[in-house]
């Protein structure tokens, strides 16, 4: 844990667990200087601040920091006093929030890690209890545009998909040296992917394959072309990026966490942006909100289950039309908002 602080803990005042930045001496990242509208733009961004609840001086955690778009409405609202810690795998993106949050030096820390360890995390650096917890589950434009990264289908690029480059499995790794069984598993499971077992036969065949175009078009040739505006290896890209980051167990993990560290009235609000997670989120929900968890044909309960959770959202929240029309990327977005008891 020292090590991970010592080397990734950006905090308002340009230093990195007690010594001078280096970072503050180079330039800024391309494009901070232009317009706000370059940076990633956040989704579901009013309906968050307002089921968040912010206030002046509260104390808020984005799990998934990103570039920082929901975080510096957050920190706006909670002015003046209020205090946020953002967490985020990636680099390349906590450095863009830590330039976009500047005019809130003092009042959020940013750190590189896991929110599967947001507990920890929180504990370790001065958040042991919140007025609330934000996951925003969507990969950033920034994500889909950095060369290199291999998120996208648009360029041919190497087959890498990490958020953290310091992490060791890429997607090469997994399209070159799992069996034909783990591909269908992956393929089927995380891009829920009718046609899994035929690509995963394909690229079985052919490997090796190197780049983010040699995969896109197997699977474009196996699925017999692209018929609409989805390219049709849209869920076996979503299926490896899901297997290389650990997407499902961390938000697993997550969630429970942010959990103990919700005060009582604390909000947690989850976007997610396809069924697995929405899935995840709605049966962890389901069942921190209920009296029993005894399964169904036990006919007294004996679980001892005490609720921890009130369900705010009966139904999910959505993107406005006038939003999705402003940002399409947006129009698969789902929230849900749950109030600690």
């Amino acid at each position: 844990m020292e090590k991970l602080l010592d080397r990734y803990l950006y905090t308002t005042t340009g230093m990195v667990h007690g010594e001078e930045a280096k970072v503050d001496e180079s330039p800024s990242p391309e494009g901070l200087s232009g317009p706000q509208d370059f940076f990633h733009r956040p989704v579901l961004l009013q309906e968050t601040v307002r089921h968040l609840a912010v206030r002046p001086g509260g104390v808020y955690i984005d799990c998934t920091v990103g570039e920082g778009g929901h975080a510096s409405t957050t920190l706006h609202a909670a002015m003046p006093g209020g205090r946020l810690l953002g967490i985020d795998m990636d680099p390349h993106s906590l450095e863009r929030a830590r330039h976009r949050l500047q005019q809130y030096q003092g009042h959020f820390t940013l750190v590189k890690g896991n929110y599967a360890r947001v507990e920890e995390l929180a504990h370790t650096l001065g958040f042991p209890e919140v007025d609330g917890i934000l996951l925003d589950l969507g990969l950033s434009s920034l994500q889909l545009g950095s060369p290199g990264r291999g998120f996208s289908l648009q360029r041919d690029e190497p087959l890498d998909m990490r958020f953290d480059p310091e992490t060791t499995l890429t997607a090469a790794d997994i399209v070159n040296s799992y069996s034909f069984e783990e591909l269908t598993r992956v393929l089927s499971s995380y891009g829920e992917e009718a046609r899994a077992r035929s690509i995963a036969r394909a690229i079985a065949q052919r490997r090796p394959l190197r780049t983010t175009r040699e995969l896109a078009d197997l699977v474009s040739e196996i699925s017999g072309g692209r018929r609409g505006r989805i390219h049709p290896a849209t869920r076996t890209f979503q299926a490896l990026r899901i297997e290389v980051n650990s997407e499902l167990d961390n938000l697993s993990a997550g969630l429970q966490q942010a959990i103990t560290i919700l005060r009582p009235g604390g909000m947690l609000v989850v976007i997610s942006y396809h069924s697995l997670e929405d899935r995840i989120v709605k049966e962890t929900i389901s069942r921190e909100a209920k009296v029993c968890i005894c399964p169904p044909r036990v006919p007294v309960c004996t679980c001892g289950h005490i609720p921890t959770l009130r369900v705010i959202s009966k139904k999910v929240i959505t993107p406005s039309p006038e939003e999705v029309r402003e940002n399409p990327r947006s129009r698969s977005a789902r929230m849900r908002v749950e109030e600690h008891l």
